[in-house]
Formats: C-alpha cells, sequence, structure tokens
C-alpha cells in the first residue's frame, strides 16, 4: 500500500451530557483524527487518549506530539504489504500506544477497501449484529442514577455498567437490585479503590454482578490476583492489559476471569485481535469496552466487537448517546433488541461527514512521504 499523505486533526466535539469516572467529570471531548490518503481511497483513525493524563499517561497532546514527529513521518515513508506490518513500523517508538492505534486503525480501514471486503470481515469477524451495554456515569444523586438506568433500560441496552468509586459502590448497587432485581448489571472502578477495600469489594458478591471491573492498581496483576481468590464474582481487567503477553500473564496468575479489550489501549486493531484470540483459546470471554469515541472510533469497535470471542456485551453504544451530531453516516443506532448491525460496506461502513470535521477542526497537520529523487 501507498501512503500518499497523512493528515492530523483536532477536533473539539461537547457530550450530550456529562460523563463522571472515578477521575473526574468530561464534558467536552478533544478527540485527534488521523485522514490517511493512499490508493485513490480516504481511510480514518481515531486516537482515543483523553484530555487529562488519567486513565492513561497518554494525553491527545502527546498523541499529537508522538504521531507528528515520529509514527506519521515513519508511515509516510513506508510501503506496508498489510495493516498487521504497521507495528514494525513503529517498533522502534515505545509505547504511545494510543497514538499508534490511530494510525494503524487507518491503514486497517484503508485496507479493507483496497480488497473491497468490510473491516469487520479482515479482522476474521464472524457475528453479523453485536450485543449492546452501557456505561453510565457517576451521577449528582441517586435518583438521577436510578433515572438514567431506567432509560437506558428502556433503550434496548443489554447490560447496565455503573461508575463506582469510594462512597459511591454499595447504597448504589443495593438501590439498584431492589429495583431491579434481574437485569445484567456490572460495575467499574477505573482502579479506584485499593487492598484495605478488598473487604468492601468481596462483599459485592451479594448483588449478583456479571464483573467488577479494574478495582485495584492500572498496572497490577498479582494484588487482583489475591482479590479474585476471595470473591466469587469474575474480575475484568481494563487498564492492566495492554498487549497478549500480559492476557496470558494475567489468566495465568487468575487475575481475572473477563478481559476488556479496548484497541487504543492495546496499541491497534492488530494487537486486539491478538489479545482476543489468547482469551479465547483459554477459555476467558472478552469484550469491547468504550472511550467516548466519535463515530470513527464507534466504527472500528463495532468491526472488532464481531470476532467471536466477543461473548458480553460491550459499550458500544448508539451515537445520540454521546453526541448531538456525530461524524458519521448514518449514525451509529442500537435497535430495540440492544444489538448493532455490523456494516457489510467496504472499510469502516460508515461514511465520514468531511464538512462537518472541517468546521469541528481546530489544528490540522499533513504529512507527506519525502519525494525520492
Amino acid at each position: 500500500m501507498k501512503i500518499d499523505a497523512i493528515i492530523l486533526r483536532e477536533l473539539r466535539m461537547p457530550l450530550v451530557q456529562p460523563f463522571q469516572t472515578s477521575f473526574g467529570t468530561t464534558t467536552d471531548r478533544r478527540i485527534l483524527l488521523v485522514e490517511l490518503k493512499g490508493e485513490g481511497f480516504t481511510a480514518w483513525g481515531e486516537c482515543v487518549a483523553g484530555e487529562h493524563p488519567y486513565y492513561s499517561y497518554e494525553t491527545i497532546d502527546t498523541a499529537w506530539l508522538i504521531a507528528e514527529q515520529e509514527l506519521a513521518p515513519a508511515l509516510a515513508a513506508a510501503e506496508p504489504e498489510h495493516a498487521g506490518k504497521i507495528p514494525g513500523i513503529f517498533k522502534q517508538v515505545r509505547g504511545h500506544r494510543m497514538a499508534k492505534a490511530a494510525l494503524e486503525n487507518a491503514v486497517w480501514d484503508l485496507e479493507a477497501q483496497i480488497r473491497d471486503i468490510p473491516l469487520a470481515e479482515l479482522l476474521g469477524g464472524t457475528r453479523e449484529k453485536i450485543a449492546c451495554g452501557v456505561s453510565i456515569g457517576i451521577q449528582p444523586s441517586l435518583e438521577k442514577q436510578l433515572s438514567e438506568i431506567e432509560k437506558e433500560l428502556a433503550a434496548g441496552y443489554q447490560r447496565i455498567k455503573l461508575k463506582c468509586k469510594p462512597g459511591w459502590d454499595s447504597h448504589v448497587f443495593e438501590a439498584v437490585r431492589k429495583r431491579w432485581p434481574d437485569i445484567l448489571l456490572s460495575c467499574d472502578a477505573n482502579s479506584a479503590y485499593r487492598l484495605r477495600d478488598a473487604e468492601e469489594i468481596v462483599s459485592w458478591d451479594r448483588f449478583n454482578l456479571l464483573m467488577v471491573e479494574q478495582p485495584l492498581w492500572a498496572d497490577d496483576f498479582y494484588y487482583h490476583s489475591m482479590l479474585q481468590k476471595q470473591m466469587n464474582t469474575p474480575i475484568c481487567l481494563d487498564e492492566s492489559i495492554h498487549n497478549r503477553r500480559d492476557t496470558l500473564a494475567a489468566i495465568e496468575m487468575g487475575s481475572c476471569q473477563i478481559i476488556n479489550i479496548k484497541c487504543g489501549r492495546v496499541g491497534g486493531l492488530g494487537e486486539a485481535v491478538a489479545v482476543h484470540n489468547a482469551a479465547m483459546e483459554r477459555g476467558i470471554p472478552v469484550w469491547c469496552g468504550g472511550m467516548l469515541e466519535s463515530g470513527i472510533g464507534r466504527a472500528h469497535n463495532i468491526a472488532l466487537s464481531s470476532l467471536e470471542n466477543f461473548r458480553l456485551p460491550g459499550d458500544v453504544s448508539a451515537s445520540k448517546r454521546y453526541w448531538k451530531d456525530d461524524i458519521i453516516e448514518p449514525a451509529v443506532e442500537v435497535s430495540p433488541a440492544g444489538e448493532i448491525i455490523v456494516p457489510t460496506a467496504p472499510g469502516r461502513g460508515y461514511e465520514v461527514r468531511e464538512d462537518l470535521v472541517e468546521r469541528l477542526t481546530v489544528r490540522k497537520q499533513e504529512i507527506r512521504a519525502m519525494a525520492v529523487v
């Protein structure tokens, strides 16, 4: 594949409503997009790094710097045979997985368009529909939390995930279970707890949760394995899993019984597939996490979620939950049965609203390969 141009863009997109986790509250998203031109096609990728180094050490500004100065020039100078070769092109740069993923995922989109097949098919996906859950942020009051759950259940979502933190956990779960005893319910701590909280976390077994996601340190396997031995509820690892090797280590240590895959966190769709395969070979189910993506990142998540071992509802929800106007068309929609149809059009399967992208762009940089004389 010959890459003609790589265009980096920063967009500013306001969320429909604030989203609060144990890290803080997000009201607007600064989004880094990669526009890739080559072989007569235009492909897109999205960097999921946040505005602050809270979920990860990466931010949109570090990702822009690394992409502009290191990754994009290396990609522009290469002519990869296929998207699976991109990690080798980027291997000299340590870390910065979210920046790498934005560029690599655009190449996957480009390759799928060149081959005239859906991105899901190129990745090895087999599902025609994916099951959808929803992630609900911490609300100003318990009444508002229950109201948000009621709204999302009415929309058809198959699993409710609640963000939690010390002081906003057991009483919330208790109220939810009292009102909805049988819904599929999970919680996500984003590493907000420590070993001193182990007894409290173990007590959550009484709430019949699908999983407790990343309760302890973001870089830990060992203490999660100790905690998992004490509780019946499956622990799901998110922040701790960066690649296939981490997956194998976590499973071998008994640190978790479920794995969340975010292609930005693991460095791109290629490594996401590798994590999926490693977990499937060992009987560990996976699901696709969300990072407040625009429709471009959401399209990649849909394609990834079509793989066989994505056996649990993911956080790939409808565009309208986050954006008044998404930058793709059609917007991502969830059926009353809580499902998204996997696109069958070549590439990512959704058209990019380039006029809207242009209006939302606040920063732009184009990188081209140096001409060979």
